[in-house]
């Protein structure tokens, strides 16, 4: 839990808050007594003709005269109600006739003598309006900051600070980044025997940066070191030094680091350092801009490594685009090491797993090692998602355990979405989507590095998948051979080839794998060089290192290349489309067959699945394909007549 530096500043906030509510107070009488002032006695305002016709109706027993108003009272004999009121009218500044109307029709009158309070009013309005404005600003900083007077409050750092020890998560809770641990462990050895190090001339890092994909457990592991270290430990968002005003970030910068060094030796942590650390030569159309965050950017780097060293802070940040980093921050002296905290491999998922089930009641028959297999890609925030997804899915089925089923539901729903049943779909497009996914299923079993099907399923999920087919790889793998890149792409077109066979005409359904199929291909030609006829040249920019779903730009390239490069996507797409063709071709009875039991069940899985995709043949090309990516031009023209584009096949 965060903590106050001290006692001293508790008591100042306490301090500074109780003057804030006097001095609110105060202007507040101010203001009360000064409309009392103002207002005087509740009189009764008529107009000067009315006044004049009261005179000579010989109503008005007394007048007093002033330079502004004029007051005056009934006589007694009017009704209870008009001569217990006072009246007042305001005169008229060219009546000079006044004085001898009212000797006329007998009326006393007199001058209304010098208020005593004027001079009370006349300092209130022009001094109380200031006051109370200054006042009222004084106190919203007061309550947005709490840290003394709010006047001098804007530029203090708004870092968390933790005690030594005080986050409640170790080295232990941690799994799955054993190389990133391993790297840690020697910060936290350097703070607890700093004259290990010293003896020999060693220096500790002044700055870590941890990188890696978004949920992959960067904020966790400083939160590891705090707690493992036991010195004081500083935590603060990137975001939270640029403000709207220039200065007040590099503020916040200056008076964090003197926080920092005077509770050395300890921890500062920034939280999503790009939103503060952006390179400055991409900060906009002008060069040499003195924006907010740029200004922020460069107390910090003269904090880190500047005239006045900060002996005995160590800055720990962490990131996920690493790219977009300024590179005077990135040198050696301020950031000394850049540690990956990738995504755990099948070890760490298991690890990682054992973790976050500690506190779940698990069945026998849970195997944690099959599950980690099951999960590729997972990062750890994924798997604690998963594990809490399967402990809900148990719950609402009033399970005593959570079991295998509800962990292999919970995969399924974290991958697909949910199970959507009451959405309703008519016969033709029950059977359009049963022989898509059974093609996909088919295609699927013959390539290589797309890994195993393990379910084929029509009942629609998420959003806007009316059936899905579950392939999950055997092992972890990193690297992407050419031909499992095309055999992912004739994967991906199973379906569109499955509906063209057997329906002459295709659906909107296989929108989604087109694109996917059309990207891949692209990145075949541009990002990874393995086209023959353009050579290993990158065409692509690679940018987004850890952030997915973020397409890279194209290089600028002449108008003949990009032509060369669109017909060579085309014809690696049109290469795995007719391939996907063939296989159906020579396995039609079985797709049939398939699609109809699927029709039937809705879902297929296990052992009666398997045993269907172990009948599936492959064409007697598909090798030459998928080594070279070429096929004859026999086999092309036998296509042009199977295929159904061209000819419907009747089932």
């Amino acid at each position: 839990m965060p903590i106050d530096t001290d006692n001293d500043r508790q008591n100042k906030k306490l301090e500074s808050r109780g003057f804030g509510r006097n001095l609110f107070l105060i202007l507040m009488w101010l203001l009360f007594l000064n409309l009392l002032l103002l207002r005087g006695v509740e009189q009764t305002q008529v107009s000067y003709s009315q006044f004049l016709d009261q005179v000579e109706a010989g109503k008005v027993a007394n007048v007093k005269i002033g330079s502004e108003r004029i007051e005056y009272a009934l006589k007694p004999d009017e009704t209870a109600e008009e001569s217990s009121q006072e009246l007042v009218t305001i005169p008229v500044p060219l009546d000079s006739d006044l004085p001898k109307i009212l000797r006329q029709h007998d009326v006393e009158f007199s001058a209304l003598p010098p208020s005593n309070t004027g001079w009370i009013s006349t300092i209130l309005s022009w001094v109380l309006p200031p006051l109370i404005f200054f006042g009222v600003w004084f106190w919203l900083l007061g309550q947005a900051q709490g840290n003394g007077p709010a006047a001098l409050t804007v530029g203090k750092s708004k870092a968390r600070i933790y005690s030594e020890g005080s986050t409640g998560v170790t080295f232990d809770d941690v799994a799955g980044v054993d190389e990133a641990k391993t790297e840690l462990q020697e910060i936290v050895d350097f703070l607890k025997n700093a004259a290990k190090y010293t003896r020999l001339g060693a220096k500790i890092p002044k700055g870590v940066l941890l990188v890696g994909p978004p949920g992959t457990g960067k904020t966790l592991l400083a939160k590891a070191i705090a707690g493992e270290a036991g010195v004081p430990f500083f935590s603060i968002s990137g975001s939270e030094f640029i403000e709207l005003f220039v200065g007040i970030g590099a503020s916040r910068v200056r008076d964090l680091f003197e926080q920092a060094k005077q509770q050395a030796p300890c921890i500062v942590f920034i939280d999503e350092l790009d939103a503060l650390g952006k390179s400055r030569t991409s900060s906009g159309p002008l060069l040499g801009g003195n924006d907010e965050r740029e200004q922020t950017l460069n107390q910090l780097l003269a904090e880190m490594d500047g005239f006045n060293p900060n002996t005995g802070v160590i800055l720990l940040a962490a990131t996920n685009r690493p790219e977009v980093l300024d590179p005077a921050l990135l040198r050696p002296g301020r950031f000394d090491r850049q540690i990956v905290v990738d995504r755990p491999d099948k070890i760490g998922r298991q690890a990682i797993l054992e973790v976050h089930a500690r506190k779940i009641k698990l069945a026998e028959d849970v195997d944690l090692a099959k599950l980690a297999a099951r999960t590729p890609g997972f990062a750890g925030a994924d798997l604690a998602n998963l594990v809490n997804e399967a402990a809900l899915l148990a719950a609402r089925k009033n399970h005593n355990a959570v079991t295998m089923k509800d962990f292999n539901e919970a995969i399924e729903r974290v991958l697909t979405g949910l199970e959507k049943k009451s959405r309703l779909l008519n016969e033709l497009e029950k059977k359009t989507v049963a022989y898509h996914e059974v093609g996909h299923a088919l295609i699927g079993a013959l390539m290589p590095g797309v890994g195993t099907v393990e379910k084929i399923s029509i009942v629609p999920r998420g959003v806007g998948a009316l059936g899905y087919t579950l392939q999950l790889p055997e092992e972890d793998r990193f690297l992407m051979i050419e031909d499992e890149i095309r055999g992912r792409i004739a994967t991906l077109l199973g379906g569109r080839a499955a509906e063209e066979a057997i329906f002459g005409k295709v659906s909107t359904g296989a929108s989604d794998d087109i694109q996917k199929a059309t990207d891949l291909a692209e990145r075949f030609v541009t990002l990874y060089g393995m086209s023959d006829r353009l050579g290993p040249i990158a065409f692509e920019k690679m940018q987004q290192q850890f952030l997915e779903g973020l397409t890279n730009p194209r290089r600028t390239v002449s108008p003949k290349i990009a032509e060369a490069i669109d017909r060579e996507v085309k014809d690696i797409v049109d290469g795995a489309h007719h391939i996907a063709l063939a296989i159906l071709e020579q396995n039609r009875a079985l797709l049939e067959e398939t699609a109809q039991v699927l029709l039937e069940k809705e879902i297929l899985e296990g052992e009666e699945l398997r045993a269907k995709l172990e009948r599936v043949r492959p064409p007697a090309e598909m090798a030459q394909w998928l080594r070279t990516g070429e096929l004859s031009q026999q086999m092309l023209s036998e296509q042009t007549s199977f295929n159904g584009r061209q000819q419907v096949i009747s089932n």
